[in-house]
């Protein structure tokens, strides 16, 4: 009967350190996607560059082409200024999968005119979490 209770405990330990594990790596994800976020929310291209590597790449579709822009190109696209709607627009975080030293996350951007989805791929690079590319989709309401 020790020997099970022992058994036991070890295996709740190990399963306390992997969930710790997983729970700090989620929440440097989430740093990095928050500097995303961030950079929306105050157009402050600053953000935009600590949450992305400098060689990532934004893709999306339009009509039947892909379309491709470098993460400082979009960067460089931020004006230092909140937009005028601010107040109107939500951002949140939908789901965030760590494996290792890549994870995927979800980002929903709901606007007033449009609702756009983001696929982020992230990589951990010398401890550091960042965005590796952007998918993303953007309806008009």
């Amino acid at each position: 009967m020790k020997l099970i209770i022992a058994g036991i405990a070890i295996a709740v330990l190990a399963g306390a350190a992997t969930l710790n594990t997983q729970s700090s790596e989620e929440a440097a994800v989430r740093k990095a996607l928050d500097h995303y976020l961030q950079a929306h929310a105050t157009g402050d291209g600053a953000h935009a560059r600590l949450a992305f590597w400098p060689t990532a790449n934004l893709y999306w579709a339009r009509g039947d082409s892909m379309n491709i822009r470098s993460s400082e190109a979009y960067a460089s696209g931020f004006n230092g200024k909140p937009a005028a709607d601010e107040s109107a627009r939500k951002r949140r975080i939908v789901s965030v999968d760590v494996s290792g030293t890549a994870a995927i996350a979800k980002i929903e951007l709901d606007y007033p005119q449009t609702r756009f989805i983001d696929y982020m791929s992230l990589l951990k690079i010398k401890g550091e979490w960042r965005i590796a590319a952007k998918v993303f989709d953007a309806q008009p309401k």
